[in-house]
């Protein structure tokens, strides 16, 4: 197409130029398709997702926003380096090594130290489905001591913060599945409203599990003002999230929708140096 790095770098010796592979650009499955369920088998995630179960999918096309996400980390970096050296760089990416390192640090903790591998503590589906209330659902997360101490007081149950199953974090996951059924035994028994409001008081980590029709009421999405409705030309009425990140120095111009087709021709072609003239007679054709 005209696009390779060599022509590219012809013309701007210093671009930072960047190729995004399914799989990498050599090796034994670079003549595969790729869509981002084959990476989710590949790297191991539908497997992480399955805890004890069949195999499955995540219900979001993580691989491929993991990708781009990755992609501007490492163009940023480049062009820091640029910055301080004047180089270009050709920056190769692929979904799989951006898909394994992202799960790594909590899938395969416990493969990390080579030896003796140590079995995960999740095995069954109930140990990562959220817990069940009297009118919803909610997730319970203690993990420090402290934490679980403060859940113990929450529960009415003090002697579960002496119990030898769970009085430490070593404890606690060897005794993991113990501990999460007795924690849903436990919470089953009241509203969601309830546990929400012990659990705060006592700083045990927790949350309502939100529909996605509950962001849009969520008090803390709604205090950070992060869904922003506009009026589009030919949506109509929509909504959106702003940028995820917020700068103080250089803080974003208010969001443009997407130009529509040839929408700028003249703008663009003017700067490539036509003449009005010709603008107007491509721009008619």
């Amino acid at each position: 197409m005209g696009f390779g790095e060599d022509h590219v770098r012809s013309l701007r010796p210093d671009i930072v130029y960047v190729s995004i592979s399914g799989f990498g650009e050599s090796g034994p499955y670079t003549h595969k398709r790729v869509y981002d369920p084959v990476i989710q088998a590949l790297s191991g995630c539908m497997h992480m997702q399955a805890r004890g179960g069949p195999p499955r999918f995540m219900n979001t096309i993580l691989p491929d926003k993991l990708t781009a996400v990755t992609a501007a980390q490492a163009i940023t970096a480049a062009l820091l380096a640029r910055e301080n050296t004047g180089l270009g760089e050709h920056v190769r990416i692929s979904m799989l090594d951006a898909t394994v390192a992202w799960l790594w640090p909590d899938g395969m903790i416990n493969d990390t130290l080579i030896g003796e591998g140590i079995s995960a503590g999740l095995k069954s589906e109930s140990d990562n489905t959220a817990i069940e209330t009297e009118d919803g659902h909610i997730v319970v997360f203690a993990v420090s001591d402290i934490e679980w101490q403060g859940f113990a007081r929450a529960a009415a149950h003090p002697e579960l913060a002496d119990d030898p199953r769970f009085k430490t974090l070593q404890d606690r996951m060897s005794h993991y599945p113990e501990m999460g059924s007795l924690i849903r035994d436990i919470v089953r028994s009241r509203t969601t409203a309830y546990w929400l409001e012990r659990l705060d008081a006592e700083q045990v980590p927790c949350a309502p599990v939100n529909t996605m029709v509950d962001l849009l009421t969520d008090e803390q999405i709604r205090h950070n003002k992060l869904i922003e409705e506009s009026e589009h030309s030919t949506g109509g009425r929509i909504r959106l999230p702003r940028p995820a990140a917020q700068f103080t120095t250089h803080p974003l111009e208010p969001a443009r929708e997407a130009p529509g087709l040839g929408e700028h021709n003249a703008v663009i072609l003017a700067d490539l140096g036509l003449s009005q003239s010709k603008v107007e007679g491509i721009d008619n054709e």
